[in-house]
């Protein structure tokens, strides 16, 4: 295993930079968005994708599950799905209040049935 790389103070990076950093062919980490629902850059508005550093610290332990562990590609989802990962994706400001409302009136609704 060799050196981890070392990711600069930049807040986005382009694919070919997340490629030369993870030393994986850009065509790998597409592949990856496809499969890994919480793997999903942001676009820029000339619709390349930016990664930032979290994104590519999930892309370097994906690979590590894949090439070093010897894990398959659905093992690897299944263990993402149990972390969490892709139940909490990325959520807009909008719908992330929204969730945040709804979860509100459901607490409060138990604390309301429990106090009566």
């Amino acid at each position: 295993m060799g050196t981890e790389p070392r990711l600069g103070s930049k807040v986005f990076y382009k694919i070919g930079e997340v490629s030369r950093l993870t030393r994986l062919p850009s065509y790998v980490l597409r592949f990856w968005e496809s499969q890994f629902a919480f793997l999903k850059p942001k676009k820029s508005r000339g619709n390349q994708r930016l990664y930032v550093q979290r994104d590519i610290e999930t892309v370097l332990q994906i690979k590590r599950m894949l090439y070093e562990e010897g894990h398959t590609l659905e093992g690897v989802k299944r263990y993402w799905v149990r972390r969490g990962r892709a139940a909490t994706r990325r959520l807009r400001p909008r719908e992330l209040a929204k969730k945040l409302r709804g979860d509100l009136q459901v607490i409060l609704k138990i604390i309301d049935s429990h106090s009566s």
